[in-house]
């Protein structure tokens, strides 16, 4: 049953900034600090270094840089995160392996730092089949560095976590994209995203049963972007 005031109602439902009130011309004073706080944990979101360290103590795996030296120069030049350092390629060598799952800060370290492992935790067990490269952690990297990083393992299929451009709403917002056949150059339309992974929005055991499903459906049919969709496996 709706309350009296139908948009406290739709607020109840939603982190959508809606029904704020008024005071005068202007808006709450809470409401206004509350803005003002958003704002400030997206910006620290985007500006949050990775802790590398710590995930590699976690989930084990190899360290990786981008082309892009620091992170002022990484929001400028979003082509230098596409592409790994010279130090990094070379620590990068061929072998027969079904996947590789990359991790990165993209533009949210915080999102890694709070889901990337439960997101891990739950998807690993659900590719028994799956022969795995070592986990690359990538400072500094943007969705296309794991084309790079496939092609230099030869591996079939690459995935990325990585942090997604934060909400005002959402700083944690944590995001998945899988490649067939990576290689460099492919476009976003040869990928398939998963979205939105956090508590607040598709939880990480459920993303991780979304990708499990991309990931063999790709395998399958030897593809992923739009000629693969969850709703066209299984027809």
């Amino acid at each position: 049953m709706l309350t009296e005031n139908p948009w406290q109602h739709l607020r109840d439902l939603t982190a959508a900034r809606i029904a704020l009130g008024r005071a005068g011309h202007s808006l709450p004073t809470r409401e206004l600090l509350d803005f003002q706080l958003a704002h400030a944990r997206a910006r620290d979101a985007v500006h949050c270094r990775l802790d590398v360290r710590g995930l590699l103590e976690n989930v084990g795996g190899i360290s990786l840089h981008s082309a892009a030296p620091d992170r002022a120069t990484y929001l400028r030049r979003p082509d230098l995160g596409r592409r790994l350092d010279s130090e990094s390629a070379a620590l990068l060598h061929p072998g027969d392996f079904d996947a590789v799952i990359v991790i990165a800060d993209g533009l949210s370290a915080t999102a890694v730092h709070r889901h990337a492992r439960s997101l891990l935790d739950s998807l690993l067990p659900l590719l028994p089949t799956w022969s795995l490269a070592p986990i690359c952690v990538v400072e500094q990297g943007r969705v296309a560095i794991a084309d790079e990083i496939g092609e230099r393992l030869q591996a079939r299929l690459s995935i990325i976590l990585i942090g997604e451009r934060p909400g005002l709403s959402s700083p944690d917002s944590l995001g998945a994209y899988l490649t067939w056949s990576p290689r460099a150059g492919r476009t976003d339309a040869e990928r398939n995203c998963v979205s939105n992974i956090r508590p607040e929005g598709l939880l990480p055991e459920l993303a991780a049963q979304r990708i499990a499903m991309l990931m063999n459906a790709a395998r399958e049919r030897q593809l992923s972007g739009v000629g693969l969709s969850l709703g066209s496996i299984g027809k």
